[in-house]
C-alpha cells in the first residue's frame, strides 16, 4: 500500500483515524503498531516474517544491552544486532550485486539468488541500528514494553522511505504525546501538500522521462531536459513522500526530523547535502564519519573516512556500481570545495549555479540502468552523441511542459511556502486555504482514479 493511492487516502487512513482517536492513550501505540504491520504486508504478506523478526531482534538486544553489567557484554549484543540486521539486509539486497561482479571479474557462471528486496528495508535496518547504537552509548535507555518498541520500528507514516527517525528523537512521545485538533489540521494540510508534490508533479515529470527514454528523436536539448526533469521529479517525489509522512507523523502525535530543506538552492555540494535527505545524512555523520574520526585524524585518514562514508552512501542507494561512483563522485567534489577556499569567493549566483548543475548531471549518473548507459548520457549530453541539437519531437515536448517546469523549479523554492504563510494570517485566507487544499485533494484523486501513478522513487532503496 502507499499514500498516493485510493485504498489509503479512502479507506486505510479513515479507518485508522477513527479507530486511533477512539482508543484511549494506553491502547494507542497497540493500534499503530497493527494498522502499520497491516500497511506493510498489504501487498506482500510474507514481508511481515521479515518485519516481526526485526521487531524482535532489536528489541532483544536492547535488552540484553541494557541489563548487561559488563562492558564486553554490552559490546557483544550491540555486534550481534549489527551484524544480524546488516546481513540481512546484504542478503536481501547485495548478494546478487557481489555475485554478478565476481561472475563478470571470474568469468564463474554463479548462480544468482534473485532474492526479491523487501520495501523500506534499507531505512528500517538504519533506523533500528540507530536504537541499539543509543542505548549502548547510553544515550537512551532500553525500552521494556515490545508493543511501544514494535509501534517504533513500523511506523507506517515514516516506515517505506523516511525520514530515518532515531528512537531518541522520539522516545518522549511513544511513551506519551498530546493530540490537538491544531496538530490534526497542521498534520493533515502537510500531508495534502505532499500528496501534490508527489501526484501533480513528481508523477508528471516521470511521465516526461518515460517519453524521453521511448523518443525516436532524440537531441541534445532533449537530453538536457531529461536531466532537469529527473532532478525536479526525484525531488518532488521523495519530499512530498516525506512532507506525507511528517504531516500523518504530527496527526498521530509525533514530531518527525525535517527531510529537505530546498536543496536546490545551495551554494556548494556541502551545503546541498545539509539540506537534501536531511536525515540520511546526519546518520552516516553521527554514526560512520565521526566514530571512524571524522576529521580529526591525519590527512590521508580523513581522505579515508570521507570516501568510506561516501562509498557507503551511494550503496545504501542502490545495489549498481553507478550508485557507488555518484556517491565517490560527491566525496571527490567536497575534497575539491575543502581544498579550493577561493570557491567561496565567487559569486553566489555563480557558486549556486554551478552547484546545481554538479548536482542535476550527478542525477543523470544516479539514474542510469548501466555504466555504458552512463557514458551514452553524457556523450549526448555534451554534444559527442552525433545527435542535432534539437528536433521537432523536442521542441513540442518543450512547449507542452514549460508550465510544469516552471512550476516545478518555483516549487522547489520556498516562495509558495512563504505565499501560503501569508495568506494563513488572514480571515480570509483561512477559508481560501482550506477549499484550496480540498481542491488540491480532488484534483489529486482524479489523477489516481485515472490512473496516472508511478512508484515513489525511493521504494527500491
Amino acid at each position: 500500500m502507499v499514500f498516493s493511492s485510493i485504498p489509503f487516502l479512502y479507506y486505510f487512513l479513515p479507518a485508522v483515524l477513527a479507530v486511533y482517536f477512539l482508543t484511549p492513550d494506553r491502547g494507542k501505540n497497540a493500534v499503530l503498531l497493527l494498522a502499520s504491520l497491516v500497511f506493510y504486508g498489504w501487498g506482500e504478506p510474507k514481508l511481515l516474517v521479515l518485519m516481526v523478526f526485526t521487531i524482535a531482534l532489536f528489541y532483544g538486544c536492547g535488552l540484553a544491552i541494557g541489563r548487561a553489567e559488563q562492558q564486553r557484554w554490552k559490546k557483544l549484543w550491540l555486534i550481534v544486532s549489527i551484524v544480524i540486521s546488516l546481513g540481512l539486509l546484504g542478503l536481501f539486497k547485495y548478494a546478487d550485486f557481489f555475485l554478478s561482479t565476481f561472475r563478470d571479474v571470474t568469468g564463474w557462471q554463479v548462480p544468482l539468488l534473485k532474492l526479491a528486496l523487501p520495501v523500506g528495508i534499507s531505512f528500517y535496518t538504519f533506523q533500528c541500528l540507530s536504537y541499539t547504537i543509543d542505548v549502548y552509548r547510553g544515550k537512551v535507555p532500553a525500552q521494556r514494553n515490545p508493543v511501544t518498541f514494535g509501534a517504533y520500528v513500523a511506523l507506517f507514516p515514516q516506515l517505506i522511505a523516511g525520514p530515518i527517525v532515531r528512537y531518541a528523537d522520539v522516545v518522549r512521545e511513544l511513551e506519551s504525546r498530546k493530540h490537538s485538533w491544531e496538530n490534526t489540521a497542521l498534520g493533515l494540510r502537510r500531508f495534502l501538500v505532499g500528496l501534490g508534490k508527489k501526484v501533480l508533479l513528481a508523477d508528471n515529470f516521470a511521465l516526461l522521462i518515460r517519453l524521453f527514454r521511448e523518443s525516436g528523436e532524440p537531441s541534445v536539448l532533449f537530453y538536457w531536459m531529461y536531466a532537469l526533469a529527473f532532478s525536479l521529479n526525484i525531488y518532488f517525489d521523495f519530499s512530498g513522500y516525506s512532507d506525507m509522512a511528517i504531516g500523518l507523523g504530527r496527526v498521530f502525535g509525533f514530531h518527525f526530523p525535517e527531510n529537505f530543506n530546498y536543496p536546490y538552492l545551495s551554494q556548494s555540494v556541502t551545503e546541498f547535502w545539509r539540506r537534501w535527505h536531511i536525515s540520511l545524512g546526519s546518520w552516516f555523520r553521527d554514526y560512520v564519519y565521526i566514530p571512524l574520526g571524522g576529521n580529526r585524524v591525519s590527512r590521508g585518514r580523513w581522505v579515508c573516512n570521507i570516501l568510506v562514508v561516501w562509498m557507503l552512501t551511494g550503496l545504501w542507494h542502490g545495489a549498481a556500481w553507478n550508485f557507488v561512483l555518484w556517491g565517490l563522485l560527491f566525496a571527490a567534489l567536497l575534497l575539491v570545495e575543502k581544498w579550493a577556499p577561493g570557491l567561496q569567493k565567487l559569486p553566489s549566483v555563480l557558486r549556486r549555479f554551478g552547484t546545481l548543475l554538479a548536482v542535476m548531471l550527478s542525477f543523470v549518473l544516479f539514474n542510469a540502468e548501466s555504466l555504458s548507459q552512463t557514458g551514452s548520457d553524457f556523450a549526448c549530453l555534451f554534444g559527442f552523441g552525433g545527435l542535432p541539437l534539437v528536433t521537432a519531437q523536442t521542441r513540442y515536448y518543450l512547449t507542452s511542459c514549460t508550465v510544469l517546469f516552471l512550476v516545478g523549479m518555483l516549487g522547489a523554492t520556498p516562495v509558495v511556502k512563504a505565499a501560503a504563510e501569508r495568506l494563513g494570517r488572514t480571515k480570509a485566507g483561512n477559508g481560501l486555504e482550506l477549499a484550496m487544499l480540498l481542491g488540491l485533494l480532488l484534483v489529486c484523486t482524479a489523477y489516481l482514479v485515472d490512473g496516472s501513478f508511478s512508484p515513489f522513487l525511493y521504494f527500491r532503496f
